[in-house]
């Protein structure tokens, strides 16, 4: 009995392990930047938690009905939304991912944009699987990053 049970438990580790985690936290936040890259309503907020925060570098915020938004009305028609340098960090239940985004497009109103900016998404367990509840972004980096 003790042996099994002891077995469970290694299943149950395994299951939650860094690697496994750390690729899918990875693989969501790539899903989200994709959605908002294509403006889908529906994959966005399939990913946000109904709380989620955006903290603008410049200090305004951003709710999940701000961003169902603003996809909706297509305020952004993006040619690049792209990460690199990124690091998933996981500790249990939370994961923090941190990157180099490249954002390239054009305003709803016609202005154009090409800035980089450094993020830090962090995402939680769920009993529906990894979520993305808040997020930060830097002001826009004054030059392209070398790589």
């Amino acid at each position: 009995m003790r042996l099994i049970l002891l077995s469970l438990c290694g299943l149950a580790i395994a299951s939650y392990s860094p690697t496994t985690d750390e690729h899918a936290v990875a693989a969501l936040d790539t899903a989200f930047q994709a959605a908002t890259k294509v403006n889908d309503v529906a994959g966005i907020d399939s990913i946000l938690v109904p709380d989620y925060v955006l903290v603008l570098g410049d200090g305004r915020t951003q709710t999940k009905a701000d961003l169902l938004d603003d996809a909706r009305q297509k305020t952004i028609v993006y040619e690049h939304q792209e990460d690199a340098n990124r690091t998933v960090r996981v500790w249990g239940n939370t994961a923090v991912v941190t990157a180099l985004l490249w954002g390239k497009g054009t305003t709803k109103s016609g202005k154009s944009f090409d800035k980089h900016v450094w993020f830090s998404d962090t995402y939680v367990r769920t009993a529906s699987g990894w979520r993305y509840v808040f997020g930060q972004l830097s002001l826009p980096l004054p030059d392209a990053p070398k790589s």
